[in-house]
């Protein structure tokens, strides 16, 4: 571990090493893409813009549909727009996402100081994966941290990057690092590597490596820790109720295991924190603990980036999207996102630009912000090894690029090594002609029901149900599937979600032969004892579907295990 320490370090200092040249005098005439020392030529890009560009510079907008919008290629080409996302709603079509991106990218280099753009997205793995089109679905991060494997970490992220790269994405909010300390939390689930701080650490930061390998900036979130709260931030605040001393202790863990690999970026959290932040306030608008703790405390010196400010956990607290995004500035966020694209003269825009000429304070925190995303724009895109994603990707190299070849076979081998045996009863199943089999899931997993029949014989009966079931109406679907149940020897169901375990307990008294192939959180079948057998597969990826009946009819032994404290 020390050796790879080592090697984390130097590839960190190497991607995002501060300059340590002299002062130098610099044209007027000069841009981004000028030759002198990053340090230097940041300070001279600041001074050189206009209000309006400063805080342009530290806002990041999505748009809905395919392709951005009229306002949103305002944004960029009017006022110099700083970043943009992109969402799942954008992606169906990867040809389009990377048409997109250049045409985006061609605008910003058409202003007079041609800053590139930060284009963003949500690609952890496993079931976030916001580009969508032919790209992977790996078996994600709760798998990882059953195998116990760092280089399990380093190329999921590795080979992810390397998908989402070729078409021009540069920022990735990967990865989750919230420890799942609340079982019952549906918002990070599998999303986390598991309960453990030493081992969240140890695989966040190969995971980060790997990012980095690839060429796409990692972000670690969600600051100061989502995992315990089973609460949403899309629809309300969030409330953990830890003390200051827990915090330290548990959820920064992973935190500063990662500053003190130089990690680029960090993304605040909209989560209330009652003990520490007595007055409501949600993290992402903290000065104490982002300000305070994070850069004072912490010594951290990358990026601050907020979750999506769109969200009720954001602008509950602060009444308007407008003071949101003044709150978030002064607490010491460098990069304001934002779901939506803001019509060039809504109030988040007005009002924040006033404030910077009448409040100086206020001027000098945007400033601050634009030039350490300058800064970083300048480490990024002048970085030969690795190099960083192309400003306008080639369209036509996108077939040979995603999914990438080599990573569909990693993705196998690591979804076979998360595969976790948490009962075993007649395991391997070996099944006979005279043997009946209904495979019973979630319509939305085709997957499961195809690598069933392959194993298990194209007359194996099948029943589908929803994913997410309404209670009411999962007794009901569970009901039915006892009923059918009855013609049938064996049932093999996929429990994925808490209405799916509430179908599948149906069959407790059923007098069958039960087994259990679990995807996402597992936390929903642990006291299953009535069951026959009960495989983790952590996953709705087909990988993790092809390793769970791979596992289940001996094909090889599972050997992962279950990242979460199973006595509590």
């Amino acid at each position: 571990m020390k050796l790879s320490s080592k090697i984390f370090t130097f590839v960190f200092s190497i991607f995002f090493s501060s300059n340590i040249f002299a002062q130098t005098k610099i044209p007027d005439t000069a841009t981004f893409w000028s030759d002198y020392p990053a340090e230097d030529l940041a300070n001279f890009l600041v001074n050189k813009m206009t209000d309006e560009e400063l805080l342009a510079q530290i806002f990041m907008f999505g748009w809905a549909g395919k392709e951005p919008s009229g306002l949103l290629n305002q944004w960029v080409s009017n006022r110099g727009l700083g970043s943009v996302k992109v969402f799942g709603w954008n992606t169906d079509d990867t040809m389009q996402v990377a048409r997109s991106i250049s045409s985006l990218q061609k605008k910003a280099q058409q202003r007079h100081l041609q800053i590139p753009l930060f284009v963003a997205t949500d690609q952890e793995g496993g079931w976030i994966r916001h580009v969508k089109g032919e790209t992977t679905v790996t078996p994600g991060n709760m798998a990882i941290g059953a195998s116990q494997l760092p280089m399990d970490a380093y190329y999921s992220a590795y080979y992810i990057s390397k998908e989402i790269k070729a078409l021009g994405i540069n920022l990735n909010f990967a990865p989750t690092i919230d420890l799942y300390t609340d079982h019952q939390s549906t918002v990070i689930g599998s999303r986390s590597f598991g309960e453990s701080p030493e081992s969240v650490s140890l695989l966040s930061e190969y995971f980060v490596a790997g990012s980095i390998a690839a060429g796409v900036i990692p972000t670690a979130k969600h600051f100061p820790g989502h995992g315990d709260t089973s609460r949403d931030s899309h629809i309300s605040v969030p409330v953990i109720n830890i003390d200051l001393e827990t915090l330290e202790n548990r959820e920064l863990i992973p935190f500063k295991a990662l500053i003190a690999q130089n990690v680029p970026a960090i993304m605040s959290g909209h989560l209330c924190f009652p003990q520490i932040l007595p007055n409501g306030e949600p993290a992402s608008l903290s000065k104490f603990l982002l300000t305070d703790l994070l850069r004072k405390k912490l010594g951290y010196k990358g990026l601050i980036i907020t979750d999506d400010t769109m969200m009720n956990g954001a602008t509950t607290f602060a009444g308007s999207l407008s003071n949101t995004f003044k709150l978030a500035i002064e607490a010491g966020n460098d990069i304001i996102l934002s779901s939506s694209t803001a019509a060039l003269n809504e109030p988040l825009w007005t009002v924040n630009l006033n404030l910077m000429s009448t409040d100086a304070e206020f001027r000098k925190t945007v400033q601050t912000a634009a030039r350490r995303v300058i800064l970083y724009k300048l480490y990024y895109f002048k970085n030969k090894n690795p190099t960083p994603a192309p400003l306008y990707p080639d369209t036509s190299k996108l077939s040979e690029l995603i999914p990438d070849k080599d990573g569909q076979k990693f993705f196998l081998s690591q979804a076979c090594r998360s595969i976790t045996a948490y009962k075993k009863g007649d395991f391997p199943y070996q099944t006979n002609t005279a043997d009946r089999i209904l495979l019973a899931g979630p319509k939305q997993y085709p997957e499961f029901f195809d690598e069933g029949t392959k194993k298990y014989g194209a007359d194996c009966g099948t029943y589908r149900f929803n994913a997410n079931e309404f209670v009411d109406s999962a007794d009901w679907v569970g009901q039915e599937l006892a009923s059918r149940a009855k013609n049938y020897d064996t049932i093999i169901i996929c429990v994925s979600d808490k209405s799916a375990a509430i179908i599948a307990r149906h069959l407790k008294n059923s007098g069958k032969k039960v087994i259990v192939l679990s995807a996402l959180s597992p936390v929903h079948v642990l006291d299953f004892n009535w069951a026959d057998t009960i495989l983790f597969g952590y996953s709705y990826s087909p990988f993790s579907f092809k390793a769970l009946f791979a596992a289940l009819s001996g094909d090889f032994t599972p050997e992962g295990t279950v990242p979460l404290d199973l006595k509590k």
